[in-house]
């Protein structure tokens, strides 16, 4: 609507300049061209991890060959930072606003000035906790809350028919981001019946592979009978593999580790038995972030839950898809 009556304008504008001597019809066809274009504001959480690399080229990618005008912000891991950007989409007048929220709360005030803006926002990846949902047209992405539920389901699995205590260490994500709250949640559901599991030390590791690390050392300089890892997303899982081998254990024997999204460094891991199991969190969500944008910027109807499709990877498993992994 705002590109039309955009040009509805400007052609008013180009024939006052024609009959003033001023010659607009080349400009005109070009002016037209350069209207029908979509602009999409996106803010991305960083570059915390591999999967975020990965999930960045994807929307990238995916705006060029969709004829999309991305103007791209990195928030650096600071709520801040996206919200000003938005802001900045706002002012500018982009026709969608997509992001990937840094953490679930303290959305409204900035949701209700591009909505005053008339300007949809599509949530991607991460969703938010605002309870008027109108405030954005959909979310695209994973049920955290399922992921964190397979990975409790295959460590019960695991130990079925076994009495004897396991110690668990839990890795989190980034405080207060929806993955977090959600994988914690799923995971502890799952094996809350198992009386014998006890989750002897939980802490973010912020998603990044240097602080699983740092997070893992504490851990085993703490407690050293840790049976099984719980990260939840592959960097840090792969920061504490080599935390757990400096202190001279063998990750996916002595402990077992159990990770979240399967990039390739993890399904490599995973492959080479220093990871037992990954639960699969697809980054590629640029085609269908492409599609959603121009269903709302036409006034379509979309569902305002768009999953993507996931599965999980045991080591025969990633040895058959590693070959094939794009990210």
């Amino acid at each position: 609507m705002r590109r039309n009556l955009s040009a509805a304008v400007l052609s008013g504008v180009l024939a006052v300049s024609a009959l003033a001597g001023c010659g607009g019809g080349d400009g005109d066809s070009g002016t037209a061209s350069g209207d029908d274009k979509i602009t999409l504001g996106f803010s991305q959480v960083g570059a915390e991890s591999g999967w975020r690399t990965a999930n960045t080229k994807s929307i990238q990618e995916s705006a060029a060959a969709a004829g999309i005008d991305l103007k791209f912000s990195d928030a650096q891991g600071k709520q801040e930072n996206q919200i000003s950007a938005i802001r900045g989409f706002i002012t500018q007048g982009v026709d969608v606003i997509a992001f990937s929220p840094v953490v679930t709360s303290g959305w409204d005030a900035v949701l209700q000035e591009a909505k005053d803006a008339d300007i949809p926002v599509i949530l991607t990846d991460r969703a938010v906790d605002s309870q008027d949902t109108s405030l954005y047209k959909t979310f695209i992405g994973s049920d955290f809350v399922e992921e964190g539920k397979k990975a409790g389901d295959w460590l019960v699995k695991e130990y079925e028919g076994k009495s004897e205590p396991v110690n668990i260490v839990e890795l989190q994500g980034t405080t207060g981001s929806a993955p977090a709250n959600d994988r914690q949640k799923g995971f502890a559901d799952a094996i809350a019946a198992n009386t014998n599991f006890k989750i002897v030390k939980s802490q973010t590791g912020d998603f990044k592979r240097a602080d699983g690390k740092t997070v893992m050392e504490t851990f085993l300089q703490s407690t050293p009978d840790i049976d099984v890892l719980y990260a939840h997303n592959d960097d840090m899982g792969l920061g504490a593999i080599e935390a757990i081998e400096a202190a001279g254990k063998k990750p996916g024997t002595d402990i077992k580790i159990i990770t979240v999204d399967a990039v390739k460094d993890g399904m490599t891991a995973l492959a080479d038995g220093k990871i037992n199991y990954i639960v699969e969190c697809s980054p590629l969500l640029g085609p269908q972030l492409m599609d959603l944008a121009k269903k709302v910027d036409a006034g379509e109807e979309i569902p305002n839950r768009v999953l993507t499709e996931e599965t999980t990877f045991t080591q025969e498993q990633a040895k058959t898809e590693l070959p094939n992994r794009k990210y």
